[in-house]
């Protein structure tokens, strides 16, 4: 990873930028933030990156990739960033699909890949369980063979955008036997399916995109077993690679450093800005220095990825780091709106709340609580990392 663009490199981010200035539309924007929009406003978003062969840019090009190198890469998600525009939604293009391609047969290669390119199919992820969460391999979800079929009893929860998914991928109990991980399988689940049941949780922030979703009796075809029967824990390994490194989430920690640069530049208390004040400076400095360090660590995972290797422990690294330095920034984002954090929506209009970001900032930092445990706690990422390299 070259820290120079070349001539090529430079006239391939001007292509992203006007790309992004031309189809990230202010209309689209605001449909993104309507419930009753949300879902078709990002289906025609995905539709225009397939459109132009960028939707999928981790993907082997065989089955649709875009070929770039890692640094292409690195300029499509960091101009994305700049942009202010939305990452697609991973759960079909950056988790399942990667499993599907690598351990999937033919039949199920040329069935779902094609469909998650286009945004035909919405995918939601079925790994957590009310008493199997970071502890994975606690889970209870059964699958029990009937000729054909699995019978599939059991539940799933913080599974977000369940209320809109086409499928959802799971894994099962298929097996009791030996070590709990020798047990369990991976499932493609059809959402229509009889005996399915999608509860809403709306979270502290009062949103609702997470979830908890029952099987009852619900019948899911043997041809729909990803790879062999008890095998799934190393194809969820595998994704869970893919999933942590997405949810590192530089490219948007740079974007949001900027904009509180901005907001504490223009934020007046004394007589100074509050851009000037040595504590803020610290503290801004510090999450800076950490950002930078981590940027150039997803840079060589991506170089890794792209000369045929799979992301490892770097991942679990990328994940700790880069959610703890997401959650720094909603902190000093919160201290920047000061009092206005406090104040509801409902309460006041827009010109009364004084800090346009003021609700923003508390419930990015309301949801963001979440973010050092979903993907795998925090904790359970360092006791891989001390096996994995450590050894211990």
């Amino acid at each position: 990873m070259h820290t120079q663009f070349t001539a090529e490199e430079l006239a391939f981010r001007e292509e992203v930028r006007a790309f992004y200035k031309e189809a990230h539309t202010p209309e689209l924007v605001e449909r993104f933030s309507n419930p009753a929009t949300m879902k078709d406003a990002i289906i025609e978003w995905q539709r225009k990156l397939y459109d132009q062969g960028w939707v999928a840019p981790n993907w082997p090009k065989e089955y649709g990739g875009t070929g770039w190198t890692d640094t292409q890469r690195f300029i499509f998600d960091s101009e994305r960033s700049a942009a202010g525009a939305r990452g697609v939604i991973p759960f079909g293009l950056s988790m399942v699909a990667p499993v599907i391609y690598t351990f999937g047969n033919e039949e199920q290669k040329a069935r779902f890949l094609p469909r998650i390119l286009k945004s035909e199919d919405w995918w939601c992820q079925g790994y957590s369980e009310p008493g199997a969460g970071s502890d994975l391999a606690a889970l209870k979800t059964r699958a029990v063979r009937d000729g054909d079929d699995y019978i599939v009893n059991g539940a799933k929860i913080w599974t977000t955008y369940a209320q809109y998914a086409d499928w959802i991928f799971c894994l099962v109990r298929t097996s009791t036997e030996g070590k709990r991980q020798e047990g369990i399988s991976f499932l493609l689940i059809d959402m229509t399916t009889p005996g399915i049941k999608v509860n809403p949780i709306h979270s502290i922030d009062n949103h609702h995109s997470l979830n908890e979703v029952e099987f009852n009796d619900v019948r899911v075809p043997v041809a729909n077993r990803i790879g062999e029967e008890n095998k799934g824990w190393t194809y969820a390994k595998a994704l869970l690679a893919h999933e942590r490194t997405g949810i590192a989430g530089v490219a948007d920690s740079k974007r949001n450093l900027a904009n509180l640069k901005k907001r504490a530049a223009a934020e007046v208390n004394g007589g100074r800005s509050l851009l000037s004040d040595p504590l803020f400076q610290k503290r801004l400095s510090d999450v800076e220095i950490e950002l930078m360090a981590l940027e150039f660590t997803e840079l060589r995972v991506l170089a890794t990825v792209a000369s045929g290797g799979a992301p490892g422990a770097e991942s679990s690294m990328l994940k700790i780091k880069g959610t703890e330095i997401q959650q720094a920034l909603q902190e000093l984002n919160m201290d920047l709106a000061a009092y206005y954090q406090g104040v509801l929506p409902t309460d006041l209009n827009a010109e009364q709340l004084g800090h346009e970001f003021g609700s923003d900032a508390r419930q990015s930092f309301m949801y963001g609580r979440a973010a050092t445990i979903y993907g795998g706690s925090n904790e359970v990422q360092k006791n891989i990392i001390a096996k994995a390299v450590l050894g211990l």
